[in-house]
């Protein structure tokens, strides 16, 4: 059996581990795990930009990349705590963004200010508990290449937004955007697609 499988099928070692990277109730790991630890298990491409306000709550249990001269801007958040981050190379996480995975953004993407994508929601099914004690679920978000998210955008949990898509500022998308195309709203919907055999942008609504 090995380690990471020992301390996973021990709650009370597991719990302990968790405490020595992240104090107890915070998302933000300690220090020493910024500093000593997840340099040496996260990718980090060339020509990488990452602002010195960024708060980075990336530990070392689940993966974090960022490809060649990609930039994540001031104010922004990462946090891989329940799920992988991947973001490809020449793309832009804009001021305020919000990252929550599993969210993998594609090359090339460009996302505005303040937009949070996240792959996390909180349980509530259960009316007899508090919310915060019921734990949470997670599905993947996929943000391909070539896409540009406008400003305010809320992207939630299990969406898939298609290659050279463009999703305006304040919608929230609740459901997968096909490539090509173009949504806005809340919920999100789609107002125009690419068409091949006229080689323009055409409106669906």
């Amino acid at each position: 059996m090995s380690v990471s499988d020992q301390i996973k099928g021990n709650p009370k070692l597991k719990k302990f581990i968790h405490w020595l990277l992240i104090p107890t109730n915070q998302a933000r790991p300690r220090l020493w795990v910024r500093l000593f630890l997840n340099p040496f298990y996260h990718k980090k491409g060339n020509g990488v930009i990452i602002r010195r306000r960024v708060r980075m709550d990336v530990v070392p249990f689940n993966p974090f990349s960022i490809g060649d001269n990609s930039a994540i801007e001031d104010f922004s958040t990462i946090n891989n705590g329940v799920g992988d981050v991947h973001i490809g190379n020449n793309s832009l996480i804009g001021m305020g963004n919000v990252i929550i995975g599993p969210v993998t953004i594609g090359n090339n993407v460009i996302l505005a200010q303040n937009i949070v994508a996240s792959g996390l929601n909180h349980n509530y099914q259960d009316v007899t508990k508090p919310i915060h004690q019921q734990g949470v679920s997670v599905a993947p978000i996929v943000i391909e290449d070539d896409c540009w998210i406008g400003a305010n955008t809320v992207i939630t949990a299990g969406v898939t937004i298609g290659k050279h898509s463009v999703v305006a500022a304040g919608a929230v998308v609740t459901k997968n955007i096909p490539p090509y195309s173009v949504a806005v709203g809340n919920p999100s919907r789609v107002i125009k697609r690419f068409d091949e055999a006229q080689n323009q942008w055409i409106k669906t609504i």
